[in-house]
């Protein structure tokens, strides 16, 4: 069954066992990382017709994006260091493909306006949530040298989908919306 009443008084329980109220910062975080997996799956949709790799490549940030939730959904009797590493390999290849998209695009000098597409106006919704993400994660204080690799990948990330954002409207053939010099 879906339902199993155990949260109908307010509390859930994480992994390891401990039970906490679901206005618990680690909630919070988990429950953001959740709607930013959400509005992922609705970017797949967008931009699997423009390129199909970057489809999947997005499906398997989805899978990252579960394993976050397991660790932050997880309380401190529990080893996490496997499943917490593995974030920062997911890190590193993302700064690849940050790399390799935007060998193709042009300079950037200017603040770029959200929109031009429908696809890269996802990417500036999704990219938005991510940040949500990236604060709510900070606000758990996970200030031990384990955690670093979810702040990065969270971070990079964002990068990601703002380079992924520009590269949607030049294959697009279209250009970004910049306003004010930086």
């Amino acid at each position: 069954m879906i339902y199993t009443r155990g949260g109908d008084s307010g509390t859930t329980t994480l992994i390891g066992g401990r039970r906490v109220r679901k206005d618990n910062l680690r909630i919070e975080a988990c429950g953001t990382v959740d709607e930013l997996n959400a509005y992922i799956g609705l970017l797949v949709e967008y931009a699997t017709p423009i390129d199909g790799n970057i489809g999947q490549e997005l499906k398997e940030q989805q899978g990252t994006l579960f394993v976050l939730q397991g660790v932050l959904a997880t309380d401190d009797t529990v080893d996490v260091t496997e499943k917490v590493a593995m974030l920062g390999a997911q890190s590193q290849l993302l700064e690849q493909r940050i790399d390799d998209m935007t060998l193709s695009l042009p300079e950037l000098n200017t603040f770029v306006r959200p929109g031009g597409s429908m696809a890269s106006a996802q990417c500036h919704v999704v990219r938005t949530v991510c940040r949500r993400a990236e604060r709510r994660i900070v606000a758990l204080h996970l200030d031990t040298d384990c955690y670093k690799p979810l702040y990065a990948y969270v971070n990079r990330l964002s990068d990601y989908l703002f380079v992924l954002s520009r590269f949607f409207l030049y294959r697009e053939g279209l250009s970004d919306d910049c306003i004010t010099p930086c």
